[in-house]
């Protein structure tokens, strides 16, 4: 008997004419069916799309699609790992790291619990304890990993135990700590973070300080994937408001935070719907 799969496919290859017959094509061939395409060509000679396409689980599974994809699509010239195939009814699972600050986590705790958003959350963490009731309240483990200058090597090494095996990719949902090069490269995944500005400007501690003494008229947040160069990795989404100047820092503050819920949210969103391609440190994000 039949059994209809929904597959998502992330492509990035070099422009050629031809790939996209190619890849429509050859899913004809196996008796897919695609529902949904969303192409991009022009940086730098590369060509990237995101295809959604239905086909026979008893005769296909997501790996064999994936290394046939890349086999047409590649013309025989495709990088490793340049299709990616996954299944659009899997949930990616993701772990939350936290300080004291509860907006971003409420927001995602509530978007999550009520279908908005198309994660599981195995697991939240933080390097304080303030917030372990809000998040037991979800029916969601909390753990409390303290970190301190002399306790970041041990601290993070216990974070990796609760990350590796149980998650597919991180958020810093305010997380006042800076994760390590180490980390970065042992976790081997995603990890997204919200900053308070709207980056590249005001990078670092205390952004809307930084905001008001310049005296700007548009404060913002940013939602970016994480690298080792502090707050200057590829920015997923961008919110912004206009101010003015009988706004203080405090008030600043208070706006900012529905821009930090909003940016992280819809960053997540497009992560966690395979909507997002890293390229070099932008990103492409569809529709």
């Amino acid at each position: 008997m039949k059994t209809e799969s929904l597959a998502l496919a992330l492509v990035e290859c070099a422009d050629r004419r031809g790939i996209i017959a190619a890849a429509s094509g050859w899913l004809a061939a196996v008796d897919a069916n695609i529902v949904q395409a969303d192409e991009y060509a022009g940086v730098d000679g590369q060509f990237f799309m995101r295809l959604a396409f239905s086909f026979d689980g008893t005769r296909h599974n997501f790996s064999s699609l994936e290394a046939g994809l890349t086999a047409v699509i590649g013309g025989g010239s495709a990088r490793p790992g340049s299709v990616r195939v996954y299944d659009a009814h899997t949930k990616p699972a993701m772990g939350v790291l936290v300080s004291r600050a509860d907006h971003c986590l409420v927001e995602l705790l509530y978007r999550q619990r009520a279908g908005e958003l198309p994660v599981s959350i195995p697991f939240v963490a933080g390097n304080h304890p303030d917030l372990a009731p809000v998040v037991e309240s979800y029916g969601i483990p909390f753990y409390h990993v303290p970190v301190t200058k002399d306790t970041k090597p041990q601290a993070e090494a216990r974070l990796l135990e609760l990350a590796q095996g149980q998650t597919d990719f991180l958020v810093l949902a305010r997380y006042m700590q800076i994760v390590s090069g180490d980390f970065i490269t042992r976790y081997g995944r995603e990890i997204i973070n919200i900053h308070h500005s709207f980056l590249p400007s005001f990078a670092g501690a205390d952004p809307y300080r930084q905001a008001w003494e310049r005296g700007v008229k548009v404060i913002g947040a940013t939602a970016h994937y994480v690298t080792e160069q502090l707050d200057e990795g590829p920015i997923i989404e961008q919110v912004v408001e206009r101010v003015s100047h009988r706004d203080d820092v405090e008030t600043l503050k208070r706006k900012g935070k529905s821009l930090e819920r909003q940016a992280l949210y819809h960053a997540i969103l497009a992560h966690a719907e395979r909507r997002v391609i890293r390229y070099c440190n932008k990103t492409i994000v569809f529709a």
